[in-house]
């Protein structure tokens, strides 16, 4: 009954990209996560000196941060970390909605969001990883083509970005106008 009287109450926050200031609020969000909430982050378990260092980290070493805010607090995010080392422009992708707001649609409006800015970015390719259980992660992956694989006790998936079209071919009529494609 609680649950529908909050799916009933319309969402006011904004997605946007979180700024090198936002990082006390985005460390506060990964804070507040469940225990679930935070092993379906994180991929395991993880206690609070990790995810502050975590945190951290992902504003010092160019992560890119997709955040849900609400009344100036971070609610939900996603995450693109680059994979330098592979051959092909790829990124990891990592996705947080805090519990009360899960079911609500966010994930699904960041992970659009995160693959509009990884396409931006030059990104051919994303990566994401989680545990088997993780039900939500690997539907939302499903949704934009991701090839699924299990390895080593992980569900490992690929998604395969479109590349950006030259812009003087666009003006030019040279190549037809059509809708953007995720897989």
């Amino acid at each position: 009954m609680e649950q529908d009287l909050q799916r009933a109450v319309p969402l006011m926050g904004t997605i946007r990209q979180l700024r090198p200031s936002d990082l006390p609020r985005f460390r506060a969000h990964l804070l507040r996560l469940d225990p679930e909430s935070r092993r379906d982050r994180f991929n395991g378990v993880t206690d609070n000196t990790f995810v502050e260092n975590y945190a951290n980290r992902s504003f010092a070493s160019g992560t890119t941060v997709i955040g849900y805010v609400e009344q100036n607090e971070v609610l939900g995010a996603a995450e693109l970390h680059e994979r330098a080392e592979e051959t092909e422009p790829t990124a990891e992708i990592a996705f947080s909605v805090e519990r009360h707001l899960q079911g609500r649609g966010i994930g699904a409006r960041l992970f659009e969001r995160l693959i509009m800015q990884a396409r931006g970015l030059g990104y051919t390719q994303l990566r994401v990883t989680t545990h088997p259980q993780n039900a939500a992660m690997r539907a939302l992956a499903r949704r934009y083509n991701a090839t699924l694989v299990f390895e080593d006790g992980e569900t490992v998936g690929t998604i395969h970005l479109d590349p950006l079209m030259p812009l003087g071919l666009i003006a030019s009529g040279a190549v037809p106008k059509r809708p953007l494609r995720f897989g």
